[in-house]
């Protein structure tokens, strides 16, 4: 937010985290002698002004933001308040240095990731898993009194719920918090550097579950019989249709679709590989987002979620919604991309018209600048699919292979 559009102090909570910088350093009142600064890179902290005991105004740091909360700031600052009215220079009292808080060093990082470009649908998992995961176990610890054990133990723990994809990822931003810490000189060690080496042996990168041709009759019927929210459904669907992963489709707003030219364009921020995407939507696609655009065509995303905290559908409603007619553990969202995969290269379908509609890169110059590649191509391929699905859901005779 502006700093313009405050309209209390002190400052709550939510003005401290969205309080956006400025070309220049500014400071902004919170309280008495306590002030909030914003620098141009985006790094927040705060400032106390105090009178010396020769008159004169004079600023003292209190430490950055948010490793230093606004509860925090206000308590100090009173105290040292009542210090400097009873004669003492703040400037030359012996105060042993704070140490640095694990937070503000996975602060540092999550900024750098923010800077260095990474798509939203990324940055958003890197804050979920911060917030939910990290922080709340060792967040509050100093920097250099992590060990390896309180990192293993987060491994450990998303291990024993069976999350072996995220304590990967979460192995491997720890790791890189550390790294980015040494290199700033907070700390001298690097606790998540092997735990790679205790994860569990179970884990293994294998394909997400998916279903075979025999298999989608039956599921595919299950599926039509849904008790789930219609949105959900819709979801579902698109996914099935398009190959798209989730998370695209989660995140996907109205102003990206063309309903003339039966186009869904994606921008570059929220694609894993960060390039432009353009998906074909086939008829069948197309009549279930008019008949969904009447229930939330006036907000911002095809498929809201509930509140400022939870813009659009949560990341587990699909693979619920499957669940629920009997396909857990047999199929993910992500899964509907290995099986569209799979019977489009069973049925003929050139390797570059599938791997460009799963948005996989292409090596080259290519695979950088054109978002469009082999559109008409996946066009058509994309409405045969989509009509060879209503078939096989109906067990009528399978269409000649159109490739």
């Amino acid at each position: 937010m502006k700093r313009d559009q405050i309209k209390r102090r002190p400052l709550a909570d939510s003005v401290l985290n969205s309080l956006e910088p400025e070309a220049r350093d500014y400071r902004e009142r919170d309280s008495t002698g306590l002030y909030f600064r914003v620098k141009p890179n985006g790094s927040k902290s705060w400032l106390l002004r105090y009178k010396r005991p020769n008159g004169r105004w004079s600023w003292k740091g209190l430490g950055g933001y948010p490793a230093i909360s606004g509860k925090k700031a206000r308590e100090k600052a009173r105290e040292l308040l009542e210090l400097a009215s009873e004669g003492h220079d703040l400037n030359n009292l012996d105060q042993p240095a704070e140490k640095i808080l694990f937070r503000e060093a996975a602060e540092d990082w999550y900024q750098y990731k923010l800077q260095a470009g990474r798509s939203s649908g990324t940055t958003r998992q890197m804050r979920l898993y911060l917030d939910n995961y990290i922080l709340p176990s060792i967040g509050d610890k100093p920097l250099d009194e992590v060990t390896r054990g309180d990192c293993a133990q987060i491994q450990k723990d998303l291990e024993a719920r069976q999350a072996f994809v995220m304590a990967s990822k979460i192995r491997g931003w720890l790791n890189q918090m550390f790294s980015l810490a040494i290199g700033q000189g907070k700390c001298e060690l690097n606790p998540a550097s092997e735990l790679k080496h205790i994860a569990v042996d179970r884990y293994q990168k294998t394909n997400y579950p998916y279903l075979l041709e025999s298999e989608l009759p039956a599921f595919l019927k299950a599926l039509r019989g849904s008790q789930s929210k219609h949105s959900t459904q819709v979801m579902i669907w698109l996914l099935l249709r398009t190959a798209s992963r989730p998370g695209m489709a989660r995140y996907a707003e109205w102003s990206e679709i063309d309903f003339d030219q039966a186009l869904w364009s994606i921008p570059a921020a929220k694609m894993k590989m960060s390039r432009d995407h353009i998906v074909p939507l086939p008829r069948q696609s197309l009549e279930d987002l008019w008949e969904l655009h009447q229930y939330t065509g006036r907000g911002r995303y095809l498929f809201p979620g509930y509140g400022p905290k939870h813009p659009v559908m949560s990341e587990g409603t699909v693979n619920k919604a499957l669940g629920l007619i009997g396909y857990k553990g047999k199929l993910v969202g992500h899964g509907s991309r290995h099986t569209a995969s799979t019977l489009l290269r069973e049925h003929g379908w050139d390797k570059q018209y599938v791997e460009s509609q799963l948005a996989h890169m292409e090596k080259g110059i290519a695979g950088v600048y054109n978002k469009a590649q082999y559109l008409e191509q996946r066009r058509k391929m994309m409405q045969w699919y989509a009509d060879y699905l209503d078939q096989l859901e109906n067990q009528t005779p399978g269409l000649a292979d159109s490739a």
